[in-house]
């Protein structure tokens, strides 16, 4: 009997060791890693979030290959840049047919499903379940694409929806798999509408300004110039930052044009009551502020920039509280110690570094994302990671995480044997980036370039201008070396590499460009 008992355990136990792995794959959108206090405590605390950081492992060097939306979500189905994928910006329709993420792991045996944020124009391929939200997504009562095709809208905030959404669906899942989910958050995405409860409690605080808010410009390259991201110039006082447009009408310089209004009134509108009464009143006051003092230049600047973070760091609140939920609930079912955690977001997004907003940009702030996972058994607590990583791995890193072969013509590396302490390294001294989209939307210049662990090399192939910057001495790239003298022998060497990583990537759309 004692034997037979044996038997059973160790039957038991060998099952257990076996057991795949589940994973949840969370992507919040334009959500920069300095607004996550597990690497920077100064402007919030996002105790949610830091979970993963502290039961797992943090990336304080990853980036993207093409920074913005559609072109990232397309890296993560398929381990390819954005050349290979087929999605150079944020117009192009994925093409569905093509081997992805979800389809290789939907064959290997798990059940596969994506909720939230798709924002590729086509319809996903590949999942057991799926439901998304149409283009960018609503924050107030979101509507919703069913797997039918039928579009129907879900009372609540976008984020608490959407969470929502997930658990449910891990509540019914078929429990004989295992399973992956991708869970794609609107938020902190432009424009930036928070939750009541976290708009009350940011729209009074003061936040510290970036070194480079007021920095002067003036003498840089011809992408500096001919960008639309400026805070100042270029985000609108009522559609962007809420303010109230009757507050504005008789100042002419401010004044917002019929398009304003009506984007502004149609946000409103969706905001349910009582919250859209007080929500108007914040904004409102903000309206009075500017009635009041009629402030220009940096003063102007200085306003937009506060009630800019009050909102999109509101929205991060949000964020944190339902990635906390989620959590919670792994807890709760028992699927924590089987299952893998990666928070990450499709890119990094300025807050005011140079005086901008928005992304796209290859230096360091738009360029990097957070990266955190977390793995019991796996992955040591409190881990930190220096390791020079890109989201062409996040798909490699599912795939080898669930046993699951990884094709041979994923661009990216799996990051497991570095997340388990296997090795530190990737034997990868050079990161590569391509960004393609213009002139839509904020004018910022095609380039392609190379990171490694101390210099980058920017190439902005139209108007023929390259940059270099030395990230060890001067972090927030404000100093343009590529006419440095004592730096043309590193120069050369580095515009070697780039064409070694353009023909290892297979890169040469459009051809000739690097002179």
């Amino acid at each position: 009997m004692k034997l037979l008992l044996l038997l059973c355990m160790l039957t038991s136990l060998s099952g257990y060791s076996q057991q795949r792995a589940n994973i949840i794959y969370i992507m919040s959108d334009d959500h920069d890693a300095h607004t996550i206090s597990a690497y920077d405590k100064k402007l919030i605390q996002t105790p949610g979030i830091d979970r993963l950081a502290n039961e797992g492992i943090r990336f304080t060097r990853c980036f993207v290959g093409n920074s913005i939306c559609s072109p990232a979500r397309a890296t993560l189905l398929t381990g390819l840049h954005s050349h290979k994928n087929g999605v150079k910006d944020n117009y192009t329709p994925f093409d569905s047919s093509r081997t992805t993420l979800p389809k290789l792991l939907k064959q290997a045996g798990y059940e596969t499903a994506l909720i939230g944020k798709w924002h590729l124009h086509s319809y996903p391929s590949g999942f057991d379940y799926w439901k998304i939200l149409p283009g960018q997504g609503l924050y107030y009562a979101p509507r919703f694409i069913n797997m039918n095709g039928d579009t129907s809208a879900i009372e609540g905030y976008a984020t608490d929806v959407t969470t929502n959404e997930a658990i449910d669906w891990l509540k019914h899942r078929n429990t004989s798999k295992p399973f992956v989910l991708l869970l794609h958050h609107k938020a902190p995405h432009r424009n930036f509408l928070p939750p009541l409860k976290y708009l009350e409690q940011y729209h009074t605080k003061v936040f510290p300004e970036p070194p480079t808010l007021y920095a002067d410009t003036a003498g840089r390259g011809s992408a500096w110039r001919m960008h639309t991201m400026s805070i100042l110039r270029d985000m609108k006082l009522s559609s962007d930052l809420k303010v109230d447009p009757s507050f504005l009408q008789d100042i002419a310089e401010l004044k917002p044009d019929a398009g304003e209004i009506a984007w502004y009134n149609g946000l409103m509108d969706r905001i349910p009551e009582p919250d859209r009464t007080r929500m108007k009143a914040i904004y409102a006051e903000r309206g009075r502020q500017i009635q009041q003092l009629k402030p220009t230049g940096n003063a102007l600047l200085k306003l937009k920039y506060q009630w800019y973070m009050q909102d999109y760091l509101a929205c991060v609140a949000s964020v944190d509280e339902n990635t906390g939920r989620l959590l919670n609930y792994l807890d709760e079912s028992g699927l924590t110690n089987n299952t893998a955690v990666i928070y990450t977001s499709d890119q990094g997004f300025y807050l005011g570094e140079n005086g901008w907003f928005d992304k796209r940009f290859m230096y360091e702030v738009s360029f990097q994302t957070p990266l955190m996972m977390r793995w019991p058994q796996h992955i040591k607590p409190n881990t930190t990671s220096t390791v020079l990583a890109q989201n062409i791995d996040f798909a490699p890193t599912i795939l080898d995480i669930t046993n699951t072969p990884i094709p041979a013509e994923m661009q990216g590396k799996s990051l497991v044997p570095v997340i388990t302490g296997k090795q530190k390294g990737l034997n990868r001294p050079y990161l590569y980036y391509h960004y393609y989209e213009y002139p839509k939307d904020h004018s910022v210049l095609p380039h392609l370039g190379i990171r490694g662990d101390r210099y980058k090399l920017i190439y902005f192939y139209t108007v023929n201008e390259w940059e270099l910057y030395d990230l060890q001495t001067d972090a927030r790239e404000q100093k343009n070396l590529i006419r440095s003298p004592k730096h043309q022998t590193l120069i050369a060497q580095l515009k070697k590499e780039l064409h070694k990583l353009r023909d290892q990537y297979d890169d040469h759309e459009p051809a000739g460009v690097l002179r």
